[in-house]
Parts: C-alpha cells; sequence; structure tokens
C-alpha cells in the first residue's frame, strides 16, 4: 500500500537562493535590531579598523552589533552561546547575515570596542524609549546588611512537637491512614 506523505529529501538543493527576508515574521524583534543599528552612529567603530584595505577582511560591524544586541535582549550574553544560536536560531541568522562568526571573534570585538559598545547600547536604549518600546528610569538597590541569627537553635525550641499534631504517616487533609498505612494495619492483629 502506497502511503500519501509530502516528500522529505534532506539532500534537495535549492532551485534559487533563500532570501533571509522570507525566514521570520515582519513583526520580528530582529527587524528592529536591524533598524537600530542602520540608526546609530558607527564611526567610533570604523575607527578602529584599517581603512585603505589591506590585511584579512573582517566581519561588518552592523553584522556584530545587531548580533550582540539581538543576544543581550534574550539575555544570552556568553559568546559561546551567542555562537550555538548563529547556528542553530533562525534570527540569529538573519542578523548575521547567514555568516557565523566564532566566539572568539565575537568576545575579541567586544573587547576591542568596549567603550563604543557601551555608547552604542545607550543609543539604542534611547531609541527604543523613542519608539515606546521601553521605559527608562532610574533602579535602585539598596546593599543593606542585616546582622540575623538564623541558626537552628535560635529558630526551634526544643523537645518534640505536641500531641496534638497528627501522625506522620496520615495523608493530607485529615483523611485517614494513607494506602501503605491501611494495608499494614489489616495484616497484623488487633491491640487488646
Amino acid at each position: 500500500m502506497a502511503y500519501n506523505f509530502l516528500a522529505c529529501d534532506r539532500g534537495q538543493a535549492f532551485l534559487l537562493p533563500p532570501d533571509l527576508r522570507d525566514w521570520l515574521p515582519q513583526d520580528h524583534l530582529a527587524w528592529f535590531i536591524l533598524d537600530v543599528v542602520d540608526h546609530v552612529d558607527l564611526a567610533p567603530f570604523y575607527r578602529a579598523h584599517r581603512d585603505d584595505g589591506h590585511g584579512h577582511p573582517a566581519y561588518h560591524p552592523k553584522t556584530l552589533l545587531g548580533v550582540l544586541l539581538y543576544a543581550y535582549c534574550l539575555g544570552v550574553r556568553s559568546s559561546r552561546q551567542i555562537e550555538r544560536r548563529l547556528h542553530e536560531d533562525v534570527a540569529f541568522r538573519v542578523l548575521a547575515a547567514n555568516q557565523t562568526p566564532d566566539h572568539v571573534t565575537i568576545a575579541r570585538f567586544r573587547a576591542r570596542h568596549e567603550q563604543a559598545l557601551a555608547e552604542f547600547l545607550v543609543a539604542s536604549l534611547k531609541l527604543c524609549a523613542a519608539a515606546g518600546l521601553v521605559r527608562l528610569g532610574v533602579v535602585a538597590l539598596d546593599g543593606t546588611k542585616v546582622a540575623a541569627n538564623a541558626a537552628e537553635r535560635a529558630n526551634r525550641r526544643g523537645g518534640r512537637p505536641p500531641a496534638a499534631v497528627p501522625a506522620a504517616g496520615r495523608r493530607a487533609g485529615g483523611r485517614g491512614p494513607g494506602p501503605r498505612q491501611a494495608a499494614k494495619g489489616a495484616h497484623q492483629a488487633p491491640a487488646p
């Protein structure tokens, strides 16, 4: 008997190159991240690279900034986790233009552009606030340490629990013994 299944040919090559714009819905956060990267001044990132065309080509700062900003939005900070997401997550692949920088490249980019990256994050937060995505404000944390005695002897009074506390073998809700206790009691002779 022939089954009516859709073909599953994982070796099928694309007839035309895939369009990255079709991979995500129009309202996805990744598209907003790309708009933010396009509107922020990237001159501090360009200054760190040679402008004469010599040397090995580097990843474009827009590529790495988009990936880093999206990763920070998701709470992913580890360069190894970002590298793994570049291979597995469609949104990361769209942001990186289907390129896969390794974790060392990501970590060195962060270290090399630390000050420019901090300014970029502030500028991107201002753009997000202007778009109504976030509220900017002040968050205050209190780091006061309070001395306390949390030792076991300080919290408990000695002795056994009072007799009013039901036996430990009884089920919650006061409905009598559980199935094991009932089974035990059935095999024992009644007490005189």
